[in-house]
């Protein structure tokens, strides 16, 4: 089943972003996906745990409304296109993995001349098929059927607790505010990352 989404809300998402890729065709699906499978729960109820920084997560924060700001969007960086998401109201949540390989051999061609690109050692006709390449993916993206495009498995974890408001503590090096979950000890001092990060790093 092709995107649900209308086309004003997909031109909107485009503009947040500031381009429209492949990688948020990926954020806007899976939003899509996270909405429908939790039975689209109140955005305070709602969290979203991306394992990946890539673009698809800024369509995740225009569908969903789950922000790093609120609490209620973290970022775990492991370089995985798999994305979690969570209803705290009714304590249920499932990771969504993209399969890459849903688009065959086309998919290994566009990232072949990407990485052509990416090296500059493409010419310019390769140049211009990446182009052609990239809007058959994103067309692909928002046409194919949900399952077809990401694996669904369903978590026994329970959701992220709320962000709680912490006590901040002055750094003994720099002086400046620090979140007290975020600073470090050392030779009995406490010290903020980058203060610590100075006198801990080994040569």
């Amino acid at each position: 089943m092709a995107c649900t989404f209308s086309s004003e809300d997909l031109e909107s998402v485009i503009r947040f972003h500031g381009h429209s890729c492949p990688g948020l065709a990926i954020g806007v699906r899976v939003s899509e996906l996270a909405l429908d499978t939790l039975s689209r729960p109140e955005p305070s109820d709602l969290v979203a745990v991306c394992e990946t920084d890539m673009c698809g997560v800024d369509a995740i924060q225009f569908f969903s409304g789950c922000t790093i700001g609120k609490g209620n969007l973290l970022l775990l960086d492991y370089g995985k296109m798999a994305f979690q998401f969570f209803d705290r109201k009714q304590k249920r949540g499932f990771r969504a993995l993209f399969n890459d390989g849903s688009w065959g051999e086309q998919g290994k061609k566009f990232l072949a001349l990407m990485g052509k690109v990416s090296a500059g050692k493409a010419t310019a006709e390769e140049q211009t098929r990446l182009e052609q390449l990239r809007a058959e993916r994103i067309e692909y993206l928002l046409g194919a059927e949900l399952d077809e495009l990401f694996r669904v498995e369903w978590l026994d974890a329970l959701p992220p607790r709320p962000a709680k408001v912490l006590e901040s503590l002055a750094c003994e090096e720099c002086g400046e505010k620090t979140m007290e979950s975020r600073t470090r000890r050392f030779a009995g001092k406490t010290l903020c990352i980058p203060c610590f990060q100075k006198v801990e790093q080994k040569r």
